[in-house]
C-alpha cells in the first residue's frame, strides 16, 4: 500500500494518499480502514477521509498522539503501509432531507468531509461548523468550504472565527433556523455535548464513534458501545449511530482503559526503547 502523497495539515496531523484500488472501488462515506505500518506495529483504525475510484487511491488523516500514530506520521511519499484492511463499517445513510448541520471538531473534519460532500450532492443545504484549538489546527478548510452553503469556524483561543466551542454556534443556528438533520464528528465530549443540545431541539442527530478497536470485524468486542440500552459494535454496526441513543458516559469511561499503557509506550518511544 504505497504512499503516493503526503501533506502536513497542522502540527502533528498528516494526510496520506495511498494506493489501494480494491478499497477505493468499494469505499463509501463513513467507512474506515485498519492500518499497520510495520511487522510489529499496532493496528490503527483510520476513517477514510476521501477516495478516488478512477485513480485507485484512498486518503487517510493521522494525528500523531501515541507511539504508533507518531511513527506513522514519520512515513513519507514512496514508503508503504504493511497492511491496510477495509473498507470496514457501515456507510453513512445519505438522503435528501433539507437543511443539514455538519459539526466537526479537530480531526473530525477529515471523516466529515466525504459525508458532507455526498450530502451536498444529494441536494441538501449544508451548514458546517468547524472547531479547533487554534487557527493553526484547523484542517481541510478549503475542502469543507467547497461542499458547504454556509460555514462557521470556532477556535478555543479566539484566533479565528468564534471564540469558543462549536456548541455555542450550534445553539445559535438551531434557535435561528429549522434544521432537519445534524451530523457531528469529533472528540467524544464534543459529540456528547452536541447530542444533548440537539435532543432539546428534537433534531435527529448522527455521530461517528471512535471507540477502542482491535480487529475491526466484530470478533474482539473491544469497540462495544451501548446504543439505546443494547450492546452494539462500532466496527460492524457503526461507526455511525443515532446520537440520542448513545451512552456517552460509558463510552468516555471505556476510552480511558488503556491510558497508562499508552503513556508508557509513548515514553519508551521517546527514549528510544522498544523500537
Amino acid at each position: 500500500m504505497r504512499i503516493v502523497e503526503k501533506r502536513i495539515l497542522a502540527k502533528g496531523i498528516c494526510l496520506f494518499v495511498i494506493e489501494a484500488p480494491l478499497i477505493a472501488k468499494k469505499a463509501e462515506p463513513g467507512q474506515f480502514v485498519i492500518v499497520r505500518h510495520k511487522e510489529n506495529g499496532e493496528r490503527i483504525p483510520l476513517t477514510i477521509a476521501d477516495y478516488n475510484r478512477d485513480q485507485g487511491t484512498i486518503t487517510l488523516v493521522c494525528h500523531g498522539i501515541g507511539k504508533s500514530t507518531q511513527e506513522i506520521n514519520q512515513l513519507n511519499q514512496g514508503d508503504s503501509f504493511l497492511d491496510v484492511l477495509g473498507p470496514l463499517g457501515l456507510a453513512m445513510p445519505i438522503e435528501k432531507v433539507g437543511k443539514v448541520l455538519c459539526v466537526a471538531g479537530g480531526l473530525g473534519v477529515a471523516p466529515m468531509y466525504p459525508i458532507t460532500r455526498i450530502l451536498k450532492a444529494a441536494g441538501n443545504h449544508i451548514i458546517s461548523i468547524i472547531g479547533a484549538r487554534s487557527q493553526e489546527m484547523l484542517i481541510m478548510t478549503e475542502e469543507m468550504e467547497a461542499v458547504s452553503n454556509q460555514i462557521h469556524y470556532c477556535t478555543d483561543d479566539g484566533s479565528f472565527g468564534h471564540h469558543g466551542f462549536v456548541t455555542d454556534v450550534l445553539s445559535q443556528v438551531l434557535q435561528e433556523q429549522e434544521i432537519d438533520l445534524v451530523v457531528a464528528i469529533g472528540p467524544l465530549p464534543m459529540m456528547a455535548a452536541v447530542a444533548k443540545i440537539t435532543k432539546e431541539f428534537a433534531v435527529p442527530t448522527q455521530v461517528s464513534l471512535n471507540a477502542l478497536m482491535v480487529d475491526g470485524t466484530g470478533m474482539c468486542g473491544g469497540c462495544r458501545v451501548t446504543i439505546g440500552e443494547k450492546t452494539k459494535f462500532a466496527c460492524v454496526d457503526g461507526p455511525v449511530f443515532d446520537a440520542h441513543q448513545v451512552n456517552f458516559a460509558e463510552l468516555l469511561s471505556r476510552q480511558n482503559f488503556y491510558r497508562d499503557q499508552e503513556q508508557a509506550a509513548l515514553h519508551q518511544c521517546r527514549i528510544g526503547v522498544g523500537r
